[in-house]
């Protein structure tokens, strides 16, 4: 069943430095990262990485796998929405 508005992980990102007390600043640094790139996550700007979700496995836990579903859910969600303005041929096997 395909989630109708999933969220982007940047939501959980921001809800986790709430819960720390955490600024931007003190949790890029942290993780590993530059504070805009964190910001960037934050504001639904960027998406996570491969080697992001690792770092949020680590800083904040959860699975490196859950941070990429995450994302690829909300991806293919804003696709979904514009779906029928993509246009494509139904593809048949050619008739010899």
């Amino acid at each position: 069943m395909d989630m109708k508005n999933p969220a982007h992980p940047g939501q959980l990102v921001k809800a986790c430095l709430e819960d720390l007390g955490l600024s931007v600043a003190e949790a890029a640094k942290g993780i590993g990262i530059s504070r805009q790139q964190l910001h960037n996550v934050i504001a639904e700007r960027s998406s996570v990485t491969p080697e992001m979700a690792v770092r949020f496995e680590k800083a904040f836990g959860g699975t490196a796998d859950t941070w990429l579903r995450m994302q690829m859910n909300y991806d293919l969600a804003q696709v979904r929405k514009r779906a029928s303005s993509i246009a494509v041929e139904r593809l048949a096997p050619k008739v010899t």
